[in-house]
């Protein structure tokens, strides 16, 4: 790496590792989650990630970059995280409490990814690739907000 061009291509690639994890785990959180309304909220937010890694390759295409690189080490040790938690002994509440906080680890971990990447994108005057990745970062906030209600307004009381 030699310069911003090449950070912003390895956070571009770097997402779309991480989203392709995500695509991967969610199903398994639809699975173990008892609320619908949680059920729901990954549903919509598993819809979004694979829409998301098109955007991505739209993304990969505009930079002219091959979109594969490195496996996304951090968000394969939050996604790890999250299925050990899986497979704790916990009552159906207390699972669904601990699906939220791990899926905010996942947000939050994005929300830093994109954030930094459209900053990249805007500085080195890749004004469409900054439009899209904002996006995606908007869509990231928006499910942390999505998934933080539904912690202290349903989940969370359920499971004290």
């Amino acid at each position: 790496m030699k310069d911003l061009r090449d950070l912003l291509d390895h956070e571009v690639q770097a997402m779309y590792s991480a989203e392709k994890l995500i695509a991967a785990g969610l199903p398994r959180m639809i699975q173990n989650a008892s609320s619908s309304e949680l059920k729901q909220a990954f549903q919509t937010h598993l819809d979004e990630t694979e829409h998301q890694i098109q955007r991505l390759e739209q993304v990969a295409d505009l930079l002219e970059i091959d979109v594969d690189g490195d496996k996304n080490l951090g968000m394969a040790g939050i996604i790890a995280e999250g299925e050990q938690v899986m497979h704790k002994d916990a009552t159906p509440e207390a699972l669904d409490a601990a699906l939220i906080c791990g899926a905010q680890k996942v947000e939050h971990y994005e929300i830093a990814g994109y954030g930094t990447a459209v900053y990249l994108a805007q500085e080195l005057g890749f004004d469409q690739v900054a439009t899209i990745l904002d996006g995606i970062l908007d869509e990231e906030k928006r499910t942390n907000g999505i998934l933080n209600s539904l912690a202290k307004t349903l989940v969370n009381p359920l499971a004290e």
